[in-house]
């Protein structure tokens, strides 16, 4: 069975990859929350959190992913997210790393999406995301 992300994890899928080791790749969602919403993937394909052997190299990368959201962006903060099979569009681990604002027009979990306006625009969110690592 194919899956996208790890497509994506091995380059074969185009994606606006942020940063990249050998536990994680961290790209734009491509139906992001905010501009600069941030995926964070395991190199391994697991499904669900309960999947994952080892938890502290992962969310080591998406602490990480979340400091450089708020400073690379000068955001406020960050919604930090994850689903277990439910609402999992992709069934591979990912991590939501979504920037947030006060007054950001998020309510609950009725989250509006957005595009980028260009490849050159979301090349731009994820430079300053890059730089703040």
């Amino acid at each position: 069975m194919s899956c996208l992300f790890c497509e994506i994890v091995a380059g074969s899928a185009p994606a606006v990859v942020v940063h990249a080791d050998e536990v994680a790749v961290c790209f734009l969602d491509a139906r992001p929350v905010f501009k600069g919403h941030v995926l964070v993937v395991p190199r391994a394909h697991v499904e669900t959190l309960g999947d994952l052997e080892e938890v502290g190299p992962l969310f080591t990368r998406v602490q990480a992913m979340a400091r450089a959201v708020e400073t690379g962006l000068e955001a406020g903060g960050t919604f930090v997210a994850l689903n277990n099979r439910v609402s999992q569009s992709v069934p591979h681990l990912h991590v939501h790393v979504v920037p947030r604002n006060r007054k950001d027009g998020l309510r609950g979990f009725f989250w509006p999406r957005t595009k980028y306006a260009s490849q050159e625009e979301a090349e731009g969110f994820a430079e300053a995301i890059r730089k703040a690592l």
